[in-house]
């Protein structure tokens, strides 16, 4: 008898979040990326605090980016290369599900690491502090389209020679309405446009990735 859609849903997350925790490179990598490109702006950009508490949301919306590309090449290409993917199939079980729960999971694994991470980049960028909760609040919520188009590029560069090169092509375009609303969160009306860009996200992606991954297996 096969599972309720909500109970294959939260045990796929769970498996997610599991061995992403078993492979400590999987989330802390991310998160000391991030926290580098905090540090080395300010010697680029030298010592002008003014400039660089102005910059600091853009900053982190970059860092933040990058850091979402370091998974994507094996975000399914273990899968693919160990037979899970086939498994799935086997089993029925719609890669629409397993997209949207491997978003799911790695929106977890990859946003609470970065918020934990923050005020110690915000620390190096001389951001004030009144700022912060916004900002977090904006990188909490763009987060999730992040993780959506990094599920999308690990799909198309399954079984592709040389397709992380793609990555940045395909991830970039696309990420800019969430760089420029969540950069700009305290504008008016951007905090709800970087929500509605997020959600388109993560309610299409799932079929895109779905359909991707069973082209890559036939």
């Amino acid at each position: 008898m096969s599972l309720p859609l909500p109970a294959l849903l939260w045990l796929l997350i769970r498996r997610d979040v599991s061995l992403t925790l078993a492979r400590p490179g999987q989330w802390l990598l991310p998160t000391v990326f991030f926290l580098l490109v905090a540090l080395l702006f300010p010697f680029a950009l030298g010592p002008d605090q003014t400039l660089l508490a102005r910059l600091t949301p853009g900053i982190a919306w970059t860092a933040a980016l990058l850091a979402s590309l370091i998974p994507v090449a094996s975000l399914y290409a273990i899968d693919q290369a160990d037979g899970t993917l086939d498994q799935f199939g086997v089993r029925a079980i719609a890669f629409e599900t397993l997209a949207l729960a491997r978003i799911l999971a790695l929106w977890a694994g990859f946003l609470l690491p970065i918020l934990v991470a923050l005020p110690v980049a915000a620390l190096f960028l001389g951001f004030a502090w009144d700022g912060l909760p916004l900002l977090a609040a904006s990188i909490a919520i763009g987060s999730l389209g992040l993780a959506a188009l990094a599920n999308v590029a690990a799909a198309l560069t399954v079984g592709a020679q040389g397709g992380a090169g793609l990555v940045a092509l395909l991830i970039v375009p696309l990420a800019i309405p969430l760089l420029i609303f969540g950069s700009r969160a305290d504008a008016t009306g951007a905090m709800g446009l970087l929500a509605a860009a997020t959600l388109v996200l993560a309610a299409l992606t799932p079929f895109a990735v779905g359909a991707t991954l069973r082209a890559a297996r036939s």
